[in-house]
C-alpha cells in the first residue's frame, strides 16, 4: 500500500511489514536434525513413537535446558547405553536398541519431529511424545560374559538348617567352619549386652587379632566392644564379648558409622547419626581416646541423611572418603581436606544419585601390585537415586591420587541397590545380593536381585564384568557376604519386613570358578606369621604346581562387612621369587600406607586357582592397641 506521507513509496500492506535493516539481511532457516558432527559413532534413525500406552520406548529421561544431540549422546555412551532419544526440545532419554522392540514403538514421519532443542534452536529434538532417534553403530560400549557351567561358580548352602534361627535377633555366635556337617557344633552362642543394630567393626591389629563393635541402636550408640577369639577347630573358646559403657564409650553417639584402622595402628570413627530418624553425627573420633574433642565434619552435615556407613581407605597421601555422590582425601593428622574430587556419578538422568545408606552401594579397593608405582584404585557398584530409588546399573572407578583423577563409568548386567562386594585371592571381586529396585531400609527395596556377577580389574574396560550363577535365596536389606579363608564366599542375611521374603537365617556360599576348574589347589608351608614392612618371608611350596612363572601371592585384608561397606578391605599382590626346591619368598609391603598394621589372609595361587589360606600379621601394633582399655571388665593381650 502507498505510504500515507509518500505515495510514490509502499508501506506494507494488510497484516504485511515493509522491512528494512542495516547491512546484509540474515535470514533464519528452518531446524533440522542434528545428523553431522555428532560424537563418536552415533547416527541418526528418525522419528520414533514414544509412550505408548503410557510406556515410554526408552527406561530414563533427563529434562534440560541446554538439550542437544551433542550433550543427550555424550552422556549417554558414557553411560554404556547404545540408544538415545530427543524429545520435545528439553527431554533425553537413554536406553538400548531392544527397548524399541519391547516397548512396540515404529518410525513415523519426519513431520512428526519439529520442536527445537532447548540448548541450540538451530535443532530439533523430537516432538510431542515423539524421539529424534539416534543409535550407536560403532564398536560395542560394553562386553558381558555368560559363561557356563563350572565357569559360572555355583551356590549352595554353607550349613544345614537354617542358621541360628530367630532367637538370635540382637545377639551372637561364633561360627566354626570346621565343625560344618554338626550344626550345634558349628554354632557357638555368644552373649553382648547392648543392642550391636547398625554398628560398625574392625579386626584389630594386636597379637590377639580382637574385633572390636562401635555405636550400635537404641541407648547402645555410645557402646565399645571388644571380643578376644580364643577357640581352635572342633573346639568351642571361652571368651565372650566385654563391654563397660561406663568405662570406655565413643564421645558421640553413633548409629550407622564407619570404622578404620588408621597407618598409625589407631581406630578412626566416622560419621552416623544420633539414632534413628535423629540428628546426625558429622564427626570423627580416634580409639584409643587421645584426649581431643571429636572433629567436626562439614561435608557430612551438609550431606546428611545420604552418607551413612561413608566409605573409607587408607592411601598413601592420606586417607580416601566416599560420601553420597562426593569423595575427598583427608589429611591423615590434621583431617583437613586436602583434594576434593569430583562427584562421584550415579544414573544416566540423576546426578543426585548417592552410594552410601540409604541410597546403598558397595566400595572396595582395588588390588595394589608390587612395586606400587600405580596409584591406588576404589571401586563402587551400584546404589540409587532419590525420589524414585531407581537402582544404579554401574560401577565407577578412579585413582584419587592421580593427577587428574576422573571417574570411569562401567554398566552392570542389571540394576542393583544393597548390593556387597567381595574381593577374592586372584584379584577379582564378586558383586552380587540387593534388589533392583528401592532404597536400603525396611520395607524400601524390592525386586530381589539374585544374579553374581564377576568383576576383572585385568581386563579391559568395559568387558570387565561376567555374569556367575543365580541364588534362589533374595538377599535384600541386611545381607552379607565375605570371603572365607578356603577361597569361597559366604553369604547370609536378609531383614526386609516388606512382608513379602522372609527374614533369612540360610547361610550359603558362592564357590567361585577358580575353585571349580579342576585344577589342584596349591599347598604351603609358612612358619612367620608376624611380619616387618619390607621383610622378607620365606616359605615352601608343598604341593605340585603347573610352572614357577604361573605362581602368585596375594594378601588381603580381614574384613567386617555391613551395609556394603567391607571395613579392612584390602588386596596386595606383593614381590615373589621362587627358586629351587619349591621354595619362595615374599616381600611384605613397604609401609603402612601401602599396607595398614593388621591382620590378613593369605594365598598362594597357580594362575587363578588359590591355596587355602593362612592369617598372618603385618606392621605389628604401633598403636599399642594390645594395651587398651586397661579398665574394668575388659582382658587386654598385650603387645
Amino acid at each position: 500500500m502507498p505510504c500515507s506521507g509518500n505515495s510514490s513509496e509502499i508501506c506494507g500492506a494488510g497484516n504485511r511489514f515493509s522491512v528494512y535493516s542495516f547491512g546484509s539481511v540474515q535470514t533464519s532457516q528452518p531446524a533440522t536434525v542434528q545428523q553431522r558432527d555428532l560424537p563418536g559413532d552415533w547416527n541418526y534413525k528418525g522419528c520414533l513413537e514414544d509412550n505408548i500406552g503410557g510406556i515410554r520406548t526408552f527406561p530414563y529421561q533427563m529434562i534440560t535446558s541446554d538439550n542437544t544431540a551433542t550433550n543427550c549422546l555424550s552422556q549417554c555412551q558414557a553411560f554404556g547405553y547404545n540408544a538415545a532419544g530427543l524429545e520435545y526440545g528439553s527431554q533425553c532419554f537413554y536406553g538400548d536398541v531392544e527397548n524399541i522392540i519391547t516397548a512396540g514403538a515404529s518410525l513415523i514421519s519426519e513431520s512428526n519431529c519439529q520442536v527445537v532443542c532447548s540448548g541450540n534452536s538451530s535443532t530439533v529434538c523430537g516432538g510431542d511424545s515423539i524421539l529424534s532417534y539416534y543409535s550407536w553403530d560403532g564398536p560395542a560400549l560394553y562386553n558381558w560374559s555368560f559363561p557356563v557351567g563350572p565357569s559360572a561358580g555355583e551356590h549352595s548352602l554353607l550349613i544345614g538348617g537354617f542358621g541360628t534361627g530367630e532367637p538370635n535377633s540382637t545377639g551372637a555366635y561364633e561360627l566354626d567352619l570346621s565343625a560344618i556337617d554338626n550344626f550345634t557344633m558349628a554354632w557357638r552362642p555368644m552373649h553382648v549386652k547392648t543392642d550391636v543394630f547398625f554398628s560398625a567393626g574392625l579386626i584389630l591389629p594386636d597379637i590377639a587379632g580382637r574385633q572390636i563393635d562401635v555405636g550400635g541402636s537404641g541407648e547402645s550408640t555410645y557402646d565399645v566392644r571388644l571380643y578376644w577369639p580364643d577357640g581352635y577347630p572342633n573346639v568351642w573358646g571361652n571368651n565372650d564379648w566385654q563391654e563397660n559403657v561406663n568405662e570406655v564409650r565413643l564421645l558421640v553417639a553413633r548409629w550407622y558409622p564407619t570404622a578404620m584402622i588408621m597407618a598409625n595402628g589407631s581406630i578412626l570413627i566416622v560419621g552416623g547419626e544420633e539414632g534413628s530418624n535423629a540428628p546426625a553425627s558429622p564427626s570423627l573420633e580416634l580409639l584409643p581416646p587421645t584426649g581431643a574433642l571429636v572433629f567436626n565434619l562439614y561435608f557430612l552435615a551438609r550431606t546428611d541423611l545420604n552418607n551413612l556407613y561413608p566409605f573409607l581407605a587408607v592411601i598413601p597421601s592420606g586417607i580416601f572418603v566416599a560420601h553420597y555422590n562426593e569423595a575427598r582425601i583427608l589429611d591423615e593428622v590434621t583431617f583437613e581436606t586436602i583434594k576434593t574430587l569430583p562427584n562421584i556419578p550415579g544414573a544416566v538422568n540423576d546426578p543426585n544419585s548417592g552410594r552410601n545408606y540409604p541410597l546403598e552401594g558397595a566400595m572396595v579397593l582395588l588390588p595394589q601390585v608390587y612395586p606400587y608405582t600405580n596409584p591406588i584404585g576404589v571401586l563402587i557398584c551400584g546404589g540409587s537415586t532419590p525420589g524414585g530409588g531407581f537402582a544404579i546399573d554401574n560401577c565407577v572407578s578412579m585413582q584419587p591420587e592421580a593427577e587428574n583423577a576422573t571417574w570411569l563409568i562401567e554398566r552392570m548386567p542389571s540394576r542393583r541397590v544393597m548390593p556387597c562386594l567381595a574381593s577374592l585371592p586372584d584379584g577379582t571381586t564378586l558383586i552380587l545380593n540387593g534388589a533392583h529396585h528401592g532404597f536400603a531400609g525396611f520395607g524400601l527395596g524390592s525386586d530381589p536381585n539374585f544374579n553374581a556377577v564377576l568383576y576383572d580389574p585385568r581386563l579391559p574396560i568395559n568387558s570387565r564384568m561376567s555374569v556367575m550363577a543365580n541364588t534362589s535365596v533374595a538377599r535384600l536389606y541386611h545381607s552379607e557376604a565375605i570371603l572365607l579363608l578356603d577361597g569361597r564366599v559366604m553369604v547370609s542375611g536378609s531383614d526386609p519386613q516388606d512382608n513379602v521374603h522372609p527374614e533369612e537365617y540360610r547361610v550359603e556360599v558362592f564357590t567361585p570358578p577358580y575353585l571349580l576348574s579342576g585344577i589342584p589347589r596349591p599347598t604351603f608351608n609358612m612358619n612367620n606369621t608376624d611380619w616387618s614392612y619390607s621383610q622378607i618371608v620365606p616359605f615352601t611350596i608343598t604341593s605340585n604346581f603347573t610352572s614357577t612363572a604361573n605362581l602368585n601371592f596375594s594378601i588381603l585384608g580381614s574384613v567386617v562387612s555391613t551395609h556394603g561397606n567391607s571395613m579392612g578391605q584390602r588386596t596386595l599382590f606383593p614381590q615373589l621369587a621362587c627358586g629351587f626346591n619349591n621354595t619362595c619368598t615374599v616381600t611384605a609391603p613397604p609401609n603402612a600406607h601401602i599396607c595398614p598394621p593388621g591382620w590378613y589372609m593369605v594365598f598362594v595361587l597357580d594362575g587363578r586357582t588359590p591355596s587355602v589360606g593362612a592369617w598372618i600379621r603385618i606392621g605389628g601394633d604401633p598403636a599399642q592397641l594390645g594395651n587398651w582399655p586397661n579398665a574394668p571388665g575388659f582382658d587386654i593381650p598385650g603387645l
